[in-house]
C-alpha cells in the first residue's frame, strides 16, 4: 500500500494541470519526495512540549474529523521540490522574491491543497478513512506567547517524523532535495510501514546546527531575521506578510508572495549539504 500511495502522489504531481505555471508548461514543483509515520510514534506527543500543547496529535486530528470512535494509524507525509528555474531566478533576488517564487507559493501552494484534497479522496475510495491535519475542523495558526508564531499543526515537523529531512537554522526542513519546496500531510486509519529516519538530531542536514560551519541564510534574510542563536519570526513575518506583497504583489500577479530568499542561493537549497555526516 506505501508504493500505491507513493504512485499516486507522483501521479497526480506529475499530470495535474494545476501543477503549471499559468502562461506556460513549466511545472511549479518536481517529483514529490513521500514518506510515512506511525500515528502513535512518541515524537507527535513530544511535539505539544517542542511547538507547544496546542499542536494536535495524528489521534487528535482524526478525532476532530470523525469523533472519539476513529484510531489514527499512519501520517502521510510528502515534500514538493521547487524547480530548479524557479530557484534560479529567486537566487538573483536580495529584497523581494522572483515573480516565479511568488507564483509558485501562491499558486503551487493552491495546488499543495489540491493534492492534499485528492489524497484524502483516493484512500476514502479504497475504504479508508483520512483528512488533511490543515483542511480539518479547528485547524488554526496562532502567536503563541511562549514560541511565537506557530500553528495546530506543523506540516515540517510532520516530515521530520517521516523521515523526510532535518531542520535548518533558517526553521526550513533540509530534505534530500533540499530545502526550496512546499510540505503536506494526510493523517489515515491505515497501518502503514514508517519510513526509516536516515537521521537522529533535529539539525542534523544543516551545516550551521551540526558542526558550525556555514550560516549562507543569515547574510541571505533582508530584515535580520535568521540568526545564530534564533529567528526572528515577527520580523520575518512583517517582510513576507506586510512588505513584500505592497512591493511586488500587484506586479507579480499574486496576493501571497512569499520570499524564500534564506531558502536559495544556500549550500541546502537543492540537496543536502556537502560536508554533513549522514547515517
Amino acid at each position: 500500500m506505501e508504493e500505491h500511495i507513493r504512485n499516486e502522489i507522483a501521479r497526480f504531481v506529475r499530470e495535474d494541470p494545476a501543477n503549471r505555471f499559468p502562461d506556460g508548461e513549466e511545472p511549479y514543483f518536481d517529483e514529490p519526495l513521500v514518506g510515512f509515520a506511525t500515528a502513535d510514534d512518541p515524537l507527535f506527543s513530544e511535539y505539544k512540549t517542542i511547538i507547544g500543547d496546542f499542536h494536535r496529535t495524528p489521534q487528535e486530528v482524526m478525532e476532530s474529523a470523525f469523533g472519539d470512535s476513529i484510531h489514527a494509524g499512519a501520517v502521510i507525509s510528502w515534500v514538493l521540490p521547487i524547480t530548479r528555474q524557479t530557484r534560479e531566478s529567486n537566487r538573483r533576488e536580495t529584497i523581494y522574491p522572483s515573480q516565479e517564487w511568488a507564483r509558485t507559493r501562491a499558486f503551487g501552494e493552491q495546488f499543495n491543497t489540491a493534492l492534499r484534497k485528492h489524497l484524502t479522496a483516493f484512500l476514502t475510495e479504497q475504504g479508508q478513512r483520512s483528512v488533511a491535519p490543515q483542511l480539518a475542523p479547528g485547524w488554526s495558526s496562532l502567536e503563541d506567547p511562549l514560541v511565537g508564531i506557530a500553528s495546530t499543526w506543523s506540516e515540517r515537523h510532520a516530515a521530520y517524523a517521516a523521515g523526510l529531512g532535518t531542520f535548518s537554522l533558517n526553521g526550513g526542513l533540509i530534505t534530500r532535495r533540499g530545502i526550496a519546496h512546499r510540505c503536506g500531510s494526510v493523517v489515515t486509519d491505515l497501518t502503514l510501514t514508517p519510513t526509516p529516519r536516515a537521521y537522529s538530531t533535529r539539525g542534523e542536514w544543516c551545516l550551521f546546527l551540526s558542526n558550525g560551519s556555514c550560516g549562507a541564510c543569515i547574510s541571505r534574510c533582508p530584515v535580520n531575521a535568521v540568526l545564530p542563536g534564533e529567528r526572528d519570526k515577527i520580523a520575518c513575518r512583517e517582510h513576507v506578510y506586510g512588505t513584500i506583497p505592497k512591493a511586488v504583489a500587484e506586479r507579480h500577479g499574486v496576493a501571497e508572495t512569499g520570499c524564500g530568499l534564506c531558502q536559495t542561493k544556500v549550500p541546502c537549497e537543492g540537496q543536502i549539504p556537502t560536508g554533513v555526516k549522514q547515517a
